[in-house]
């Protein structure tokens, strides 16, 4: 016996669906979304292809240096003005519209009331953290000077990035 009788009914919709069946033969709405979520959720690797094509694209690196770990100042030397077309190409890979500051935080790092000394301030790591949770900013919260963020963002936070906004 199927211990997941209702899971195999959905499957087989997911099929018809697949063959060209209209989402209105479907027994419930329930087996519609599952189909719709199906196929719009991308998994890790192809985001990942996906990030590596739009990087190896915008900054002309070989697509072995685009490793998860990599990061994109440092590793892969992407400077200010290849930001705007790293966001352009994920917006047109993944069909996102990716909001000013939203991957690149430069309203915080230049903000004279959350950055004092060359450093931000524990309110400026705050809303760094805020807005950038797919970031791992552990490192950075150890010296949070604001010339070192940019060694900061790797591929993986990219990658992160980009899962959140696929599948939010």
């Amino acid at each position: 016996m199927n211990p997941f009788p209702k899971q195999r009914d959905r499957l087989l919709a997911v099929d018809s669906l697949a063959a060209g069946a209209s989402p209105l033969h479907l027994a419930s709405p329930t087996e519609y979304y599952f189909f719709h979520e199906e196929q719009n959720m991308p998994t890790k690797e192809e985001v990942f292809a996906k990030v590596q094509t739009a990087l190896v694209d915008a900054l002309g690196v070989d697509q072995d240096e685009v490793t998860p770990e990599a990061t994109l100042v440092g590793d892969l030397g992407a400077e200010s003005i290849d930001f705007l077309d790293i966001v352009f190409r994920l917006e047109k890979a993944f069909d996102i519209k990716i909001q000013r500051g939203e991957l690149f935080p430069e309203d915080i790092l230049t903000s004279t009331e959350l950055v004092q000394n060359g450093k931000l301030t524990a309110e400026g790591l705050a809303q760094l953290k805020k807005r950038l949770p797919f970031a791992d900013l552990s490192a950075f919260e150890k010296n949070p000077a604001v010339q070192d963020f940019g060694g900061m963002l790797t591929v993986n936070d990219m990658v992160r990035f980009v899962e959140s906004k696929v599948g939010g």
